[in-house]
């Protein structure tokens, strides 16, 4: 008898199925070398996230004694062995593909050695580098009855060394220290060749730390070296109730993050059994230690690219982001989005049309006041600047940092004081919500009157990103979603009762059940015997009653086609069930990030943007905003960027009913969604 399937996917087995699919494009053949080693580095950064954050929490459901089910029939306990199992099988692929890459890269004059293997000219020059630029910044760490064991942070790697002093023997209980090795320098050491060599070649920091290890400690020998490495437990847990400071509560916090409890142990393989039970005390590790075959964190594999020069046929092919056409006609964007809505694609469509948006609202000695949310940002942004060059000049300039940015904190923190320190009013977000909506709003006066400017995005406003994520953004001078965004605004920044929004849905408040609406009008529609459609792109969908809701619209013959990149908890193609739905992901060289909806509504197509995914958090704990796009050939264009989707056949895998993903089976020619986005005319001209 085979065992009943639940209703529901569920959220952590179906992430490990979405990092699978990133890792299926570090082996696939048509991905080129050098890029296959950043999808390698991806895998590892989203597992490090996944195990300080989800599987940390299930962890602290099982210390706490919490056995009661999930929706989707698990428990913490029974989930926890289950995720062990596939993480460790994945990591094992994982260097499967690292070691198949690395031979790939040789033959093309790429290899990274061993330090023995060097002539002694580079292995000279390699002493060099390492007392000049390594030793000076290594500290040893003792561990005895005066030096207590030492804080090992988290996601740092670090070397386990076995000392033996001088003249003992052998024989004796060794001595234990740690190594850190210096995150602030590169993990790959490039090795001096002949300026004609079309060969390229690195060492690991650790290999050359470790050849040199007798010079941390004098009068002692190294037994063994052993790298190893820390998850730790890394979700805030703020008391923003009875925080004063908002701001400095979080820098408390992530203090503390620092001793957070530990969640996983990575080591190299062959590790020292005298070594390896000294970290499992010393940490108090349980069962996540993960033995590795190779170089710890293959996250450093993202700067392999460009420290390689030449050989572009192993790399993408460029692309150069289009400057929009509609911007072109006019030096005033404000004049171009009077006269119609404005969209963007990035990153097809440059991102630099949106900071010209901002430094021209900034300069602009008409613009009275410019509102904006910061999510993320990059290192070096332009918005920030122009930010507060306009609080300089005397705008009303109102930023909302969120500072609750998991792992961006820091940062926002930084930019916050910067910001404040030109003069923005900077809000730090709201008690229990996070502020994820991505808006800005320029209030300017012109002959008439006063008009609102809005920009609504999909994605963050960060310009690094806008170059590996494909997002979407409006802009709009209309005075209904004007009108929404100063009372969005007003609701963050100060008291105000809900809004009877007239163009926006905006979770906590309604947006879900704005969401329930158009859903069940869809229902409706199929219940009376007319076409019915739902068209939905997003990152997750994991909210329980989403999914029940999409059942039931299936049920009733609504026809449902749903593009979610990562978590997908619905099954999709259950008889009477949902056999009306069809669930596909599209992991290709940009990170598929725009949130976008579609409804038939018996022919007056509407379509949306959002910030919003389909899950608890986003529903519930966040300020988001969904946006309708009022202009007709905007829709359009949106449905021509939906249909490029849901039509590719080469990078699209499609969600079964057992919460497995195959490839879409191909029929005719081959279609590539993202390579067909890069000719502008594919989605623009099709009006």
């Amino acid at each position: 008898m085979t065992k009943q399937l639940s209703h529901y996917v569920n959220r952590d087995l179906s992430w490990i199925e979405f990092n699978r699919r990133v890792l299926s494009e570090a082996h696939h053949p048509d991905t080129p070398l050098l890029e296959r080693m950043k999808f390698l580095a991806i895998v590892s950064s989203n597992l490090d996230e996944f195990m300080s954050v989800r599987v940390a929490g299930i962890q602290d459901q099982i210390k706490a004694g919490y056995h009661k089910k999930d929706f989707t029939g698990y428990t913490p306990g029974g989930l926890w062995r289950r995720l062990l199992k596939h993480t460790s099988t994945m990591v094992s692929e994982q260097y499967r593909t690292y070691r198949e890459t690395l031979r790939g890269l040789e033959k093309e004059g790429i290899r990274f050695r061993k330090l023995q293997d060097l002539t002694p000219t580079q292995q000279s020059a390699m002493e060099i580098y390492f007392r000049e630029i390594v030793f000076p910044v290594l500290t040893p760490m003792a561990v005895d009855q005066s030096r207590p064991f030492p804080l090992v942070h988290t996601k740092e790697l670090y070397l386990a060394v076995l000392l033996q002093k001088v003249g003992c023997g052998m024989d004796e209980e060794p001595l234990f220290a740690i190594v850190q090795v210096p995150s602030i320098l590169s993990r790959l050491v490039q090795i001096p060749g002949k300026i004609s060599s079309k060969r390229t070649e690195f060492v690991l920091l650790e290999e050359l730390i470790e050849k040199h290890m007798d010079t941390l400690f004098n009068g002692y020998i190294p037994v063994t070296v052993n790298p190893f490495r820390l998850t730790r437990n890394a979700d805030l847990t703020l008391d923003e109730e009875g925080a004063e400071d908002l701001l400095e509560e979080i820098e408390k916090e992530l203090r503390r993050r620092r001793w957070g409890m530990p969640v996983r142990l990575e080591i190299a393989r062959g590790m020292h059994p005298y070594a390896l039970q000294t970290l499992k005390e010393e940490l108090e590790i349980g069962d996540n230690i993960i033995e590795i075959d190779g170089p710890l964190d293959l996250s450093f594999l993202m700067k392999l690219n460009g420290l390689v020069p030449g050989r572009e046929h192993l790399r993408y092919e460029k692309l150069e982001p289009v400057y929009p056409a509609e911007f072109e006609e006019s030096d005033d964007l404000f004049e171009v989005i009077r006269r119609r809505d404005v969209l963007l694609y990035h990153p097809y469509e440059s991102f630099e049309a949106f900071n010209d948006f901002v430094t021209q609202a900034a300069e602009d000695p008409d613009v009275l006041a410019i509102k904006m949310t910061l999510y993320r940002v990059s290192g070096d942004s332009k918005l920030v600047q122009a930010l507060a060059n306009a609080a300089e000049q005397g705008k009303q300039v109102t930023v909302i940092v969120e500072l609750k940015a998991r792992f961006d904190e820091e940062r926002n923190i930084a930019w916050a004081r910067q910001l404040e320190k030109a003069g923005c009013h900077v809000v730090y977000g709201l008690i229990g919500l996070k502020i994820h909506a991505k808006m800005v709003l320029v209030v300017r006066r012109e002959e008439d009157a006063l008009r609102r400017y809005v920009h609504v995005g999909t994605g963050n406003y960060n310009e690094s990103t806008a170059k590996l994520y494909t997002d979407i953004g409006l802009f709009t001078s209309h005075p209904v979603i004007g009108i929404d965004a100063s009372a969005l605004f007003n609701e963050v920044t100060g008291y105000s009762v809900p809004h009877n929004w007239k163009a926006f849905a905006a979770a906590p408040t309604n947006l879900k059940e704005r969401l329930f609406e158009l859903i069940d009008r869809e229902k409706e529609h199929a219940l009376a015997g007319r076409p019915a459609k739902i068209i939905a792109k997003m990152n997750s969908l994991s909210n329980q009653d989403m999914i029940d809701k999409l059942y039931e619209a299936s049920q009733a013959g609504v026809q449902i086609q749903l593009i979610v990149r990562g978590v997908c908890c619905l099954r999709p193609g259950v008889p009477g069930r949902s056999e009306n739905i069809r669930v596909i992901s599209i992991v290709d060289r940009f990170l598929e990030h725009s949130r976008v909806v579609f409804f038939h509504n018996g022919g007056e197509e509407e379509v949306y943007l959002s910030s919003s995914d389909w899950m608890t958090r986003n529903l519930s704990r966040r300020v988001e905003l969904m946006c309708p796009v009022l202009d007709g050939e905007l829709r359009n264009i949106l449905i021509n960027i939906l249909m490029l989707n849901l039509n590719d056949n080469v990078k699209a895998r499609e969600l079964q009913p057992n919460g497995n993903y195959v490839t879409v089976e191909r029929e005719g020619s081959t279609f590539r969604s993202q390579f067909k986005a890069m000719d502008i005319t594919s989605w623009k001209s099709l009006i």
